[in-house]
């Protein structure tokens, strides 16, 4: 597996290597050990699978309190979407930063979304079968989300007008959400 930084240093790409033939393809969509020497050490105890039916559905964005607090990695099975994580940690050099990748059946990217990050996507295709692993249970009370059209992280979505949940459509801006938690400078050794 290939990880690749961006702009938001805890986010990451995932690229396994995809061996193809005249068949299809083969990849190992998750790797521990291959995760973890490259730092990236998680307990995984969910996957979770949602499917959009139409172009433009955004979902996010998402995240959860404390003690319920989740990484994700997020990889698309058929479709694509454009992937976003906000960096939400109090006292963060990025806080209100935003990284926005594609994620496609074809380019079988993986995103790395660590606590203290809200997540959403939207689909750029019809029929889009996103999966996800998390390493924290969902908890409907530690649940919360910032609007997606926040003016103050200024995500470029690829549409104006995304088709929501009714939650997602009133959920509060960035400013008004309720968050506790904080960034820690880690010390080189």
């Amino acid at each position: 597996m290939k990880i690749i930084d961006t702009k938001l240093p805890e986010v990451k790409i995932v690229e396994p290597r995809v061996f193809r033939d005249h068949r299809g393809f083969f990849m190992e969509s998750y790797h521990k050990q291959n995760l973890a020497v490259h730092g990236i050490n998680m307990d995984f105890i969910q996957d979770n699978h949602s499917l959009s039916k139409e172009k433009h559905v955004l979902r996010g964005l998402h995240y959860q309190l404390q003690p319920y607090a989740q990484t994700k990695l997020v990889r698309v099975i058929s479709g694509a979407i454009y992937d976003v994580a906000v960096d939400i940690r109090m006292g963060s050099p990025t806080f209100g930063k935003w990284v926005g990748i594609e994620l496609s059946e074809d380019n079988h990217r993986m995103l790395l979304v660590p606590q203290g990050f809200a997540h959403g996507f939207c689909t750029l295709t019809e029929d889009v079968h996103v999966q996800y692993k998390v390493d924290a249970y969902y908890a409907a009370a530690q649940d919360r989300g910032i609007r997606w059209n926040d003016p103050a992280l200024a995500i470029d979505w690829p549409t104006n007008a995304p088709m929501l949940s009714e939650k997602d459509a009133r959920q509060p801006l960035l400013a008004e959400s309720e968050n506790h938690f904080t960034y820690t400078q880690r010390v080189s050794p």
